[in-house]
């Protein structure tokens, strides 16, 4: 039996339907404000027999502040999935960001040593990577230097990441997979699920970041854990794409003009801005230099490493985008 944590969110969802795909018996954790009708409605566009997935998963509510809950979670559990995490880089989300991500990871783990697991898979970000290769590129081997300056949501998933390695060196065969911003089904609203939303701003960036379709991440996930590929981590992205792409494609979608560039002095202005008066509010945090550095520049991220382990073809982020955005125009007209 395979456990998946964060089962309602935009990837543990489709992790848990590709695991049904291939015959495996699934359990799920959710909190008991979860909303399991908007992950069934979900199931439609993945699937066309959504009802009948959906209804094999054995759904359990857990609390990862008790060691207890956890461990009636992994009752029977062979495999692990953990994809609970809060995204985040709001700074009235840092309590909740550590909590989540760190001690929730580290409880997952602490109940994991006393149960039948085999394997575990942890879903990071390609938010820690830091350093470039000789060709300019981050890979699997630009690891977290602690001298940056880093978002709290990174900081959270590198320490998060410390505790998986700590547990696969204690004996637990582990997997860490970094995708890029996910592009999903449902979830609207929160984390990548919010992708959308955002992007119909009437103004953008002219950086760019590494994207992968929510499919793709699910997919390789299950062949990873399949292939034992235990003690590496890989990141998966389909490819380096500029933000005005997505924005382009939501405002057409809503009938919008395309989206203009944020002025260039703004750039200039903002991180002193948050430099004076972050301290006072807080969310003016966000626009710290290392911030906006990160919107203005173009991501450098490779997948050579799971595209040539996996001889795996990844779909086009051109097209991820109009096959979720489609989704997302249908979910608001029923809303």
């Amino acid at each position: 039996m395979v456990l998946v944590t964060g089962a309602t969110g935009i990837l543990g969802r489709v992790i848990a339907l590709e695991l049904l795909k291939n015959g495996k018996t699934v359990r799920a954790t959710k909190r008991k404000s979860s909303n399991l009708k908007e992950v069934r409605d979900s199931y439609q566009f993945y699937t066309d027999q959504p009802d009948f997935y959906f209804n094999k998963i054995q759904w359990i509510d857990t609390d990862f502040d008790s060691i207890e809950s956890l461990e009636n979670a992994l009752e029977g559990i062979e495999e692990v999935y953990h994809c609970t995490a809060v995204v985040s880089f709001n700074p009235k989300d840092d309590k909740n960001l550590y909590k989540t991500n760190i001690e929730g990871t580290k409880n997952l783990l602490y109940a994991v040593e006393n149960s039948s697991v085999k394997k575990f898979l942890f879903v990071s970000s390609i938010a820690v990577l830091d350093g470039f290769n000789e060709k300019g590129m981050m890979d699997e081997n630009s690891d977290f230097n602690e001298k940056l300056e880093h978002s709290s949501y990174a900081i959270s998933k590198h320490l998060s990441e410390m505790e998986v390695w700590r547990a696969h060196y204690e004996g637990l065969p582990s997997i860490i997979i970094n995708p890029g911003v996910i592009i999903g089904t449902g979830n609207w609203g929160n984390s990548s699920g919010d992708l959308f939303k955002k992007s119909s701003h009437s103004r953008t960036f002219p950086g760019g970041t590494a994207y992968v379709d929510v499919r793709d991440v699910a997919k390789i996930s299950v062949e990873l854990m399949d292939k034992n590929a235990f003690g590496e981590r890989f990141i998966i992205i389909s490819e380096n794409e500029k933000f005005r792409l997505v924005s382009d494609k939501v405002r057409t979608a809503l009938g919008k003009p395309k989206a203009k560039l944020v002025p260039e002095f703004i750039y200039k202005v903002l991180p002193i801005i948050s430099l004076l008066f972050g301290w006072l509010f807080p969310i003016l945090k966000l626009m710290s230099k290392n911030n906006i550095e990160t919107v203005r520049t173009d991501s450098k991220v490779s997948n050579q490493k799971i595209t040539e382990l996996l001889n795996y073809n990844f779909i086009p982020v051109s097209e991820s985008i109009d096959f979720h955005l489609k989704n997302y125009m249908e979910s608001q007209k029923h809303n």
